[in-house]
């Protein structure tokens, strides 16, 4: 059996008004840089632990756990392992804009 890639889908693509990336990570500390969007950000953990950084403020999140980025508001994640973080990122906008800041 394959592991689950991470998947992008942008909502234009199938006539939705959402994004959703489906998030698959296994290295312990992998993640996004910190970066922003102008809309909202919500993360659905599935599986697995990561530590969130969401504008001055961390945050662990596991299995069954929903955090929500405010628009314009500086985030990013790592996973803490041992076992992958799997989970569903939902990107209120049609399409994907991100701001890297570092």
């Amino acid at each position: 059996m394959t592991e689950p890639a991470t998947r992008d889908v942008e909502g234009y693509e199938v006539g939705s008004s959402v994004s959703v990336i489906r998030e698959y990570v296994v290295t312990p500390g992998a993640g996004p840089r910190l970066h922003r969007h102008p809309y909202r950000e919500t993360f659905v953990v599935q599986r697995g632990r990561a530590l969130f950084t969401i504008g001055g403020e961390q945050r662990e999140g596991g299995p069954g756990d929903v955090l929500v980025c405010p628009p314009d508001t500086p985030h990013k994640f790592a996973s803490i392992g041992p076992e992958p973080y799997e989970a569903v990122h939902i990107h209120e906008n049609d399409r994907f804009v991100t701001e890297w800041l570092e």
